[in-house]
């Protein structure tokens, strides 16, 4: 185990739904090795949810388990995903835990919590909330105001035309591109063919990165621990 610190106690707990190793599948940082601490519990309900096993259930581990079960796996970067991680208070330490042991450090996140609860040297991959999702009430705008040009990433799930123009009018109104290291747009495959987001975002010559989803693409897309 590791030991404690006076500003991060490895005694904490979460609750955690699984921690693997896999291929990076989606941001810039794409096609890395990487682990992924996979948080239980999600705050919102998006209507194309990949993750909803993630909801309930899992594990209660000390942030030293975690930390100790990542490290085994030799790979110097970390996601931690959830669900919503940001729902569990300790998210944030655990965080602090991984950068302390010398891993680049990401946190997905919903983008419905704040996120300045997490240290400058975490990147940030924060969703902002389509129409389709059925959570667009739930974006917090705030946090826009605490994102770092330098490594934060901001991801648009997109499921229909009003959802791309939607994120069209957001990162034009906020000037999202010189907010952030990177703009992601990612199609739902189950409901919009992916050349057709492609096309859109090169006819309006977005400043934007289209994403697919890597590990849907080598793996099964249902499959788990991937």
């Amino acid at each position: 185990m590791i030991e404690a610190s006076p500003e991060t106690d490895d005694t904490k707990t979460l609750r955690v739904t699984e921690i693997f190793c896999s291929i990076q599948g989606e941001s810039t940082w794409a096609g890395v090795p990487c682990a992924f601490v996979r948080l239980t519990g999600c705050n919102l309900r998006c209507v194309w949810c990949d993750t909803a096993y993630a909801f309930d259930g899992g594990k209660t581990k000390t942030l030293g388990e975690i930390v100790d079960a990542v490290s085994a796996f030799g790979v110097p970067f970390v996601q931690i995903t959830g669900g919503e991680p940001l729902a569990q208070p300790a998210c944030p330490a655990l965080a602090e835990l991984f950068l302390a042991r010398g891993f680049t450090v990401l946190v997905e996140t919903n983008g419905s919590l704040p996120i300045n609860t997490l240290s400058p040297g975490v990147i940030r991959i924060m969703d902002l909330k389509c129409p389709d999702s059925g959570m667009t009430e739930h974006n917090e705008w705030a946090n826009l105001e605490h994102l770092s040009a330098d490594c934060d990433e901001v991801k648009f799930v997109i499921a229909s035309r009003r959802d791309y123009e939607w994120s069209r009018d957001v990162l034009s109104r906020y000037d999202l591109q010189d907010r952030c290291r990177a703009v992601l747009f990612a199609p739902v495959l189950e409901r919009i063919e992916a050349k057709v987001l492609a096309a859109w975002i090169i006819e309006d010559k977005l400043p934007v990165r289209f994403q697919l989803q890597l590990q849907k693409l080598v793996w099964p897309p249902a499959q788990r621990g991937v």
